[in-house]
C-alpha cells in the first residue's frame, strides 16, 4: 500500500494572509486523518510564512498517523525541532533560504559528511530519515551510503512533462525507483503530483511507501470539498 501523506503548508498560508486563527490548522489535520489521509505532512520554513515552528509543536500533540517534517537540516532551529518534536518521519530538502517552494534534490555526493552527520543524529533519536533526491540513481545510493532510510523523488520534472510524453517523463524515475530497491532503501515521491499523474507513477513504481501532496491537493479541495479530495487521491492510488 502507497499512504497517502497529506502536506498542509498550504492551509497556514491561508490563515496566515489574514492572520488569526481560520481556517484551523489543527483541526484541518485532525479532519484530513479522519477523511483517510494516512500521514501529515509541514515543512516550516525559517521565516515560517506558512508553517510555523509553534504550528509543529501542537500538530505532534494531535496527528495519530504519520507525521512527516520536512526541512533544510543546515538551520539549527529545524534540527532542534525534530529532535523535540520526534515525528514518525524527517524528510531533509536543500531548501535555499527565501526559495518559494523546494526545487531540487541534495547531491548526496558532495554532501555525504554533511547528510550522513545529520542523518545519525534524527535516527538515534529514533526518527526515521528520508533525503529529497532528484531522480538519479547515483544520487539515491548516495543517500543509502549516508545511512538514509528511504529517498524522497522530487517529482516536478516528471509532472511538467507528463502531459508532453508520460513514458518518457517516468522513465528516470523507475530507474531511481529501482535503485532504491535494489540498495535497500524504501521510496516516497513527491512535488507537483495531482490527480492528473498520481494512478501513472502508481502503476510504474507500485512499490512506493508514500506520496506527500499539498497544493494540487488543497486547490483541488476548492472545488469538491476537503473529504471528497483526499478519497478522489486515495483512489487514484489504489485503482493503480
Amino acid at each position: 500500500m502507497t499512504r497517502l501523506s497529506v502536506n498542509i503548508n498550504k492551509i497556514a498560508t491561508i490563515r496566515n494572509a489574514r492572520g488569526g486563527n481560520n481556517p484551523n490548522l489543527v483541526k484541518v489535520a485532525i479532519d484530513c486523518e479522519r477523511f483517510g489521509a494516512q500521514g501529515i505532512t509541514v515543512h516550516p520554513r525559517p521565516d515560517e510564512r506558512h508553517i510555523r515552528y509553534q504550528d509543529v509543536l501542537d500538530l505532534k500533540e494531535i496527528v495519530t498517523t504519520e507525521f512527516n517534517i520536512e526541512g533544510n537540516p543546515v538551520e539549527p532551529k529545524f534540527v532542534d525541532l525534530v529532535l523535540r518534536t520526534r515525528p514518525a518521519q524527517v524528510t531533509l530538502v536543500p531548501d535555499a533560504v527565501g526559495a518559494i517552494t523546494s526545487n531540487a534534490g541534495w547531491d548526496t555526493l558532495t554532501h555525504r559528511t554533511r547528510l550522513t552527520d545529520l542523518v545519525q543524529t534524527f535516527k538515534s533519536a529514533n526518527i526515521r530519515v528520508s533525503v529529497f533526491v532528484d531522480a538519479d540513481p547515483k544520487m539515491v545510493e548516495g543517500a543509502k551510503i549516508c545511512g538514509a532510510d528511504r529517498v524522497e523523488l522530487y517529482t516536478e520534472p516528471y509532472a511538467t512533462h507528463y502531459f508532453d510524453d508520460r513514458d518518457k517523463a517516468i522513465a528516470p524515475f523507475v530507474e531511481a525507483a529501482q535503485m532504491a530497491q535494489q540498495v535497500g532503501l524504501g521510496l516516497n515521491a513527491g512535488h507537483d503530483l495531482s490527480l492528473d499523474n498520481l494512478r501513472f507513477l502508481k502503476q510504474q513504481i507500485p512499490f512506493l511507501d508514500e506520496v506527500s501532496i499539498g497544493h494540487a491537493l488543497i486547490c483541488d479541495t476548492l472545488y469538491f470539498g476537503l473529504e471528497n479530495t483526499i478519497q478522489m487521491y486515495l483512489r487514484e492510488l489504489d485503482l493503480a
